[in-house]
């Protein structure tokens, strides 16, 4: 799937799932300082940099991504908002030694470390980068969006997950990890860990039709010649036909902790 339909993905998973987000920020707001610097680890398009601005207003924020190009579609959000005076952008790739963050109050990784090639490692950076007493959150996906939960399509979409997942293994990415031990191991302290469950019953705002179909082609580029035939046929249809569909839902895990230096 081309690049900017990723960006997509991102910033509809924060439009449909604006109230896990603002729950999120809240919790994070509340055990930070009152001015916070934060660093968004793997900023991806920004969800996560743009959402901090907002609900925090004294935050000031860089936002730390491998790719230009998303780092250029992040910039253009934070100014368009006005946002761009609190938000700075720093190309780089966080498997390799960490650039000077500058004093960092919270480290911000959603959805990010289950892509780091060593976990440990770039979590005793983020030891390193972080000052006494500052904040770390990881947020990571426990189940990635179902769609089609009690519709004739669920037993596809499923087997798509499964077979998601087995590619994700291969693939060497680090989910389900841990990361409460891997934290402690780190040298951090205080560990909490919060759970949230997303449901979202119909009837559902216009924006979750198009969550829905940019995930479920995605899993089908993704699993072209991995999926039997008939499966991969039934995902393309039930995405090529779900705008004004009354039955889907919104389906997810998300899992965060919170942890200090």
């Amino acid at each position: 799937m081309a690049h900017d339909h990723l960006i997509e993905l991102l910033d509809l998973d924060a439009e449909v799932l604006h109230a896990y987000h603002h729950d999120l920020i809240g919790w994070v707001g509340r055990e930070a300082a009152d001015t916070p610097r934060i660093a968004d680890l793997g900023a991806g398009s920004g969800t996560g940099s743009l959402a901090l601005a907002r609900d925090l207003p004294g935050a000031e924020i860089t936002a730390v991504d491998v790719s230009p190009e998303m780092l250029a579609h992040l910039r253009s959000r934070a100014d368009a908002a006005g946002l761009g005076q609190r938000i700075r952008t720093l190309e780089a790739d966080l498997d390799q030694p960490w650039p000077d963050l500058g004093p960092i109050d919270v480290l911000w990784a959603a959805s990010a470390m289950h892509h780091m090639a060593d976990p440990g490692q770039a979590l005793v950076s983020a030891f390193g980068a972080l000052r006494p007493g500052g904040l770390l959150v990881i947020a990571e996906l426990e189940s990635f969006p179902r769609f089609l939960t009690g519709t004739a399509d669920e037993g596809a979409e499923e087997r798509g997950h499964a077979a998601m997942a087995k590619r994700r293994q291969e693939a060497g990415l680090h989910m389900h990890e841990n990361w409460g031990e891997r934290i402690t191991r780190a040298g951090f302290t205080a560990v909490t860990e919060r759970h949230f469950d997303v449901d979202l019953r119909p009837p559902l705002p216009p924006a979750a039709a198009r969550y829905a179909e940019v995930s479920l082609l995605r899993m089908c580029h993704g699993l072209d010649g991995r999926l039997p035939s008939a499966d991969l046929a039934a995902l393309e249809k039930a995405a090529a036909g779900l705008v004004g569909r009354t039955d889907l839902s919104v389906r997810t895990e998300r899992t965060v902790w919170l942890a200090r230096r």
